[in-house]
Order: C-alpha cells, then structure tokens, then sequence
C-alpha cells in the first residue's frame, strides 16, 4: 500500500486547540470560585461535624456501660457518618471524579479505587492513633500534629498528580499536532482480523486500559487514603481514653464502609456519564479531533487537580489544640 503524507501546517495545528483554551477559561472560572467559597464551607462543615461528635461521644460512653444495647446504635451512626461524610467537602470526590471523567478506566477497576482509598483511610486512622498514643506514648497534641501533615501530604500527592496528568496530555498533544495527515493511498494488500499473518493489528481491550496508568491509580489511592478523617481520630481518641478502643476501631470501620459506598456511587455515575458522552459521540468527529479532545480534557482534569491542592493546602488551619474542621 502506497501512502502519500500531507505535513500539517503551524496556522492550522494551533487553529485545532480551540477546545482547550476553552477548557483552560473554564478551569481558571472554577478555581477562582473554589478559592472564594471554601471558606465558608470549611465553617458549615465544622458546625455540622460539632453536632455529629456529641451524638458519637454519647454513644461511645452508652457503650462502655452497656455494650449490648449501644453497640448496634454506633455503628449504624458511625455508618451513615462516613455516608453524609463523604457527601461533604473535601478532595476525595474531586479526585476520583476528575480521574474518572477524563481518562478511560473500567468500571470494576473504578469501584477497586474507591473501596482501596475508603479502607486506607480508616486503617490509617487506627494505626496513628496506636502508633502515637500506644507504641510511641506521646501527647495527644502531637497526634493532632501527625493528622495535620499527613493531610499536607495527601493535598502534595493531589498536586502531584495533577501534574503528572498535564504532563501525559501535553505529551499526547504534542504528539497529535506534528502527525502527518493521510490525503490518498492506494490499497495493495488487505489484513484483517484473522488474516494468519502472524502480526497483531489492532490492540486488545485489555491492553488498551493498561499501561502505565499504575503510577496514577497508586497516587490516587494514597491521596485520597492517607489523609485520616478527623471524626474517625476523635472517635478512637475518646474510646481509648474511656476504655472502649475496640469499639472505637470498629466504629471507624463502619464509617469507611459509609465513605466507601457513596464513594462509589459517585464513581459509578461518572463512569456511567463518560460511556454515555463517548457513545453518543461515536465516530462522526474526525479521529484527530476526538484524540486532541481527549487529550484536552486530560490536561484540564490535571489542571483542576493542580488548582484544587494549591486551595487545600493553604486553607490547613494550624493545629492549635482539639480536633480541626471537618473535612471529606
């Protein structure tokens, strides 16, 4: 098969990026109006939460006396907690919905991250609270220390994130933007799907959902993991202090059990919406514009990842002594 290439011209690729200085303006609009209104979230959050820890700290305390009576009532508390919990502010959901939305992922991979992230994060909870209060013997200040860089640490992962994104589109786009153009071939020989010529002409499903993508679902999970919820450290701090620390565990169980579900939920509707844009989408757009869209919308999930930890990480209030607000 012969093959004639035309060289795309520079008017002409810069021309094709429309679509992302839209999704640039779009990403600046939603940052600036992130940075205005957390503050006031912050502060709903912390009262709602204050409400929650009297209800959970009475509980506790109805178990320590009778655990038969009070226990079935803590967990389903402790439960609906992570739901409502999960439901709130916070950078999990922006994380895995901005994952979700723009890079492709199946969907019993999608439900593995929310329910991997859900887990870590009570796990984590457990081991600071036994790490720094059993094993190590230190203050409670210095447990509320630990959760403060810890969450520093999970909002530097969400940067990092965004910015390993932007990289790969930006390499994608570039990429898309110096390949040659076909304008006329002529067929000499055709392969087809089971041609016997021993050669692989189009890749598996399999192979089209893997690849390096390892690297951005491990700082997915840790992102959105290593961050211990505040109520879960309240609720283990309390337990210990009356005596009642495996019910205090298995509270903070049930409540990453609550997170996980509407975690999933979240990512089961934008997988459900992202199969549908692309469906409806199907072929009428030329090949190279549906690559530099993709490729766009990566790069403006990268971005909003990026301008979503810079907010969250300056809005850290400063461990002065009790628990911080609430965060999801």
């Amino acid at each position: 098969m012969s093959v004639i290439f035309s060289q795309r011209t520079p008017g002409r690729r810069w021309l094709s990026l429309w679509p992302l200085a839209l999704f640039l303006l779009l990403m600046l609009v939603g940052g600036l109006w992130m940075w205005q209104a957390w503050p006031q979230v912050m502060l709903k959050s912390a009262l709602w939460q204050r409400d929650v820890n009297q209800q959970l700290s009475a509980l506790l305390n109805a178990v320590a006396t009778h655990p038969e009576r009070a226990g079935g009532s803590l967990l389903l508390l402790s439960f609906m907690y992570g739901v409502l919990h999960a439901l709130g502010p916070g950078h999990g959901k922006v994380v895995i919905a901005t994952w979700l939305a723009t890079h492709p992922s199946k969907l019993k991979s999608s439900i593995v991250l929310t329910l991997a992230a859900a887990l870590l994060q009570g796990l984590v909870a457990i081991g600071l609270v036994v790490g720094v209060l059993t094993v190590l013997q230190l203050p409670a200040r210095q447990l509320h220390l630990s959760g403060f860089w810890l969450e520093k640490g999970s909002y530097a992962l969400v940067g990092g994130l965004g910015i390993l994104l932007c990289w790969r589109a930006i390499k994608r786009l570039r990429a898309l933007l110096r390949k040659p153009v076909f304008i006329a071939f002529t067929p000499r020989h055709v392969h087809h799907e089971k041609c016997g010529c021993g050669h692989q002409h189009l890749p598996t499903q399999e192979q089209l959902h893997s690849g390096d993508d390892w690297r951005a679902r491990f700082m997915i999970v840790l992102s959105m993991g290593m961050r211990p919820c505040s109520g879960a450290i309240m609720v283990l701090l309390f337990s210990k202090v009356i005596g009642v620390f495996s019910w205090g565990m298995a509270s903070v169980l049930a409540m990453a059990a609550g997170t996980s579900l509407t975690i999933t939920s979240l990512a089961l509707l934008v997988h459900t919406f992202r199969a549908l844009a692309v469906k409806l989408s199907g072929n009428k757009a030329p090949a190279l514009w549906r690559q530099v869209g993709w490729s766009t919308l990566a790069l403006a999930g990268g971005g909003i990842l990026l301008v979503a930890a810079l907010v969250m990480w300056f809005s850290v209030p400063q461990p002065v002594g009790g628990l911080r607000p609430w965060r999801g």
